[in-house]
């Protein structure tokens, strides 16, 4: 009897409740499907399925054997994926969904090379304004969140943490000053993204933990510019209409070319954590772990900013600015 067959059989008829269906799923005669299911049962000298005329279920061996046939299968498709991938060259479609401000910033520039690496693969490619947990309908789901994951019904890595700083042009700066603290942005033009918390009070704690400046609530803002589009802030405080509040994925480009400058550098807001989830499956497919190892190889796999800290190293590399 082949064993790993029988167990495949026995895990597609509970899946599916009828021999019938399992034995077309697998392309093979009812009469088959039944004979290695029952071939399983002797084998272990215990019945596993109640059979009826309109049904299957399991019996309470079979509950349990059943959770153990799961976890083995997984296994087993797992060793198949890994061999795969270190044998074949992966090819197919992969289906990733992302915000619009991370693909547009970050994920499109790295995509070529990828591209390039895997030539048989091809990305399909969905925005979403907001992604918060795994999409059962995509491959890979790349996940904004304000806080650290803890658990979920899915499989996530982490690929970065990234700040929501401010940022603001030279001209901008020169003609209103570089504020030195946080209790001096209601004098500024403030540029935010728009949503139902965009008026209330923000936190700003001091990036150093040895600093001895105490944590600033300011007061809501007069906003010059409140929008949902993350790009229109970004091009606003490109062109010097004010203070505007980004993600360092989203403004990096712009801070290491020198077209924006940040502002309050030592201060902290809010940490965005960037993760690649995957929905739960029997087995993670070549293509989709070749994806998953360049996301984590591109952007670090680490709880830390890559971003800000190039900003701010570029910002050394740079004279350094008058005060206003």
């Amino acid at each position: 009897m082949d064993q790993l067959r029988a167990m495949r059989a026995f895990a597609k008829v509970v899946e599916l409740g009828s021999f019938t269906k399992a034995a077309d799923a697998f392309d093979m005669t009812p009469a088959v499907m039944t004979r290695l299911v029952a071939d399983l049962e002797a084998h272990l000298k215990v019945r596993l399925l109640n059979r009826t005329t309109r049904s299957v279920t399991l019996t309470q061996a079979g509950e349990r054997y059943l959770e153990h046939v799961q976890r083995i299968l997984v296994d087993v498709e797992e060793a198949q994926t890994v061999a795969t991938l270190e044998t074949a060259e992966p090819e197919g479609t992969i289906r990733v969904l992302c915000s619009p401000g991370f693909a547009t910033h970050q994920l499109a520039k790295f995509l070529p090379r990828f591209r390039e690496r895997y030539p048989k693969l091809i990305i399909e490619l969905t925005i979403q304004n907001s992604v918060g947990t795994a999409d059962e309908s995509h491959d890979v789901s790349i996940l904004t969140m304000n806080k650290p994951l803890t658990s979920g019904s899915f499989v996530a890595r982490i690929l970065a943490q990234s700040e929501v700083t401010l940022v603001a042009s030279k001209r901008y700066l020169d003609q209103h000053g570089r504020p030195t603290h946080p209790s001096e942005l209601s004098q500024h033009e403030m540029l935010l993204p728009f949503t139902p918390q965009s008026r209330s009070e923000t936190l700003f704690t001091p990036r150093d933990p040895k600093s001895k400046a105490k944590p600033y609530l300011t007061p809501p803002p007069a906003m010059a510019l409140a929008t949902s589009h993350f790009d229109v802030l970004h091009h606003a405080a490109m062109h010097g209409m004010g203070i505007g509040a980004l993600a360092t994925f989203m403004a990096h480009d712009a801070l290491v070319r020198g077209e924006v400058e940040l502002v309050l550098p030592d201060w902290r807001i809010v940490t965005l954590y960037l993760y690649a989830a995957t929905p739960t499956r029997k087995y993670v497919p070549a293509r989709t772990r070749a994806f998953l190892d360049f996301l984590i190889e591109s952007f670090g796999g680490k709880e830390n900013d890559p971003w800000f800290d190039e900003a701010m190293n570029a910002a050394k590399s740079k004279p350094a600015k008058r005060r206003v």
